[in-house]
């Protein structure tokens, strides 16, 4: 098993569930989803120009296109070594639900790690059953590729990027038939818009859902 990996660093979860949560990020190569508001463009790409060796990738990036292909004992001896103190994985991209991702998870839940994935939702979700699996649901976005109705029954968060109504309407269809019960739905506004922090902060006081806002982005840092 191999996974390319743009990056590999530790910081604060700044979003989501576990905001504020200590955790080591690891970050894959390769995505065709093609959201327009994406800030990790740089990891749309697998090209074999743009393989460097692993150790230029540990540490946060700064948005180059790099990766380095990580076997799964490397990447696992890697993950659980000293120099990190965090014990949460969150396995972003990119979109890492491209990739089986049941060997690592397998390996760092036996290591007494807590996983985290945070997918588009337009790939069947392969991880370990005790993976938190947060799904920001990527609709009408210019890969053309639809959630999975899979992956929404599979999340425990359903975390929707919003800048207007119409993206609460299209969560609304979305969501429609899917049990939401014991899952954590959170409204994030994009890009810290005025009208969309108003919009979210409404919603989820109407529907006692939660608001998630990207910390990391006010504190900036990675």
């Amino acid at each position: 098993m191999q996974y390319p990996v743009n990056e590999i660093f530790e910081t604060i979860q700044g979003e989501g569930h576990f905001t504020g949560v200590p955790a080591v990020f690891l970050r894959l190569q390769g995505c065709p989803v093609g959201c327009a508001w994406c800030d990790t463009r740089h990891t749309w790409e697998v090209d074999s120009k743009d393989e460097v060796t692993q150790d230029a990738v540990i540490g946060a990036g700064d948005g180059e296109p790099r990766w380095a292909g990580w076997d799964l004992d490397t990447l696992v001896a890697h993950l659980t070594g000293p120099q990190y103190r965090a014990r949460h994985l969150v396995i972003t991209g990119g979109e890492p639900c491209l990739y089986d991702l049941r060997p690592l998870t397998e390996r760092m839940h036996a290591a007494g790690w807590r996983c985290q994935i945070e997918t588009s939702g337009c790939f069947e979700v392969l991880t370990h059953p005790d993976t938190w699996v947060t799904v920001s649901p990527k609709i009408g976005m210019k890969g053309g590729l639809e959630v999975q109705r899979s992956a929404l029954e599979r999340a425990d968060e359903i975390k929707h990027p919003v800048a207007m109504q119409k993206h609460i309407d299209e969560l609304d269809a979305l969501l429609e038939g899917v049990d939401l019960s014991g899952k954590t739905v959170a409204l994030q506004p994009i890009s810290q818009q005025h009208r969309a922090n108003e919009l979210c902060v409404r919603v989820c006081i109407e529907r006692n859902w939660r608001l998630s806002i990207q910390t990391h982005k006010y504190l900036n840092i990675d």
